[in-house]
């Protein structure tokens, strides 16, 4: 058998139903200008997995996940969790099983954390608002407003930066990140309100700290 038919992908299984979920939202939403896409907003897209809404002014909930925290033989509920039409009950379902820590966890190393959490924080307020993030073991939650950058530009620069430097500290090499990275913008501030605080709480809720000012990789923007 040749390896590249023994390498079967980390990142989640190639969904076609995805494309027409960006289809419909297209003909209901309104779509970035000429001017905007020609600054690399793409509106609602896809790229075969899981559906992306990139534009600017919009304020987004993000999670990104390492590289083998969905392993393999969850590839199955990684398919029923794409059927999920629902946005809340798919992220629950998201959320419950990369809290239970699969894979290698890099991120449990301090300096790791600390590495990612510079990152996120090191162009707040010039390429982007940062709000909220929560750094946990295997996988990244960040809130944050979209301005004059498109969100894919600003994510893929968070994950080529972070996952060359932790293959460097870790002295391996190969995907540190999975492919893609979920995302929901905020409806409105009650919206945004409750993912903050499902942000702050997550870290409790999997039990690495009894309250959430107690998790060192946690940042909540104060209001002015």
């Amino acid at each position: 058998m040749s390896e590249s038919r023994r390498r079967r992908p980390q990142g989640p299984p190639h969904h076609p139903e995805v494309r027409n979920v960006v289809r419909r939202q297209r003909s209901t939403s309104l779509n970035p200008t000429p001017e905007e896409q020609m600054d690399g907003f793409r509106g609602w897209n896809e790229r075969g997995y899981i559906p992306h809404r990139d534009e600017p002014g919009l304020t987004q909930f993000v999670t990104f996940r390492l590289a083998d925290s969905f392993p393999e033989d969850l590839r199955v509920e990684w398919s029923k969790l794409l059927e999920i039409e629902d946005d809340r009950e798919r992220r629950i379902q998201l959320e419950a099983w990369l809290d239970l820590g699969h894979g290698a966890c890099h991120l449990r190393d301090e300096t790791l954390a600390r590495m990612t959490a510079a990152s996120l924080r090191k162009f707040d307020a010039i390429r982007y608002g940062l709000i909220a993030f929560t750094i946990m073991p295997n996988h990244v939650h960040v809130v944050f407003d979209v301005q004059a950058v498109p969100m894919a530009d600003i994510i893929g620069s968070w994950k080529q930066y972070t996952a060359t430097q932790a293959n460097k500290h870790l002295g391996r090499s190969g995907p540190f990140w999975q492919a893609d990275y979920w995302d929901t913008y905020m409806r409105d501030a009650d919206h945004q309100e409750r993912t903050i605080r499902y942000i702050r709480n997550n870290p409790v809720k999997a039990g690495l700290a009894a309250d959430w000012r107690q998790w060192p990789w946690t940042y909540v923007r104060a209001d002015p």
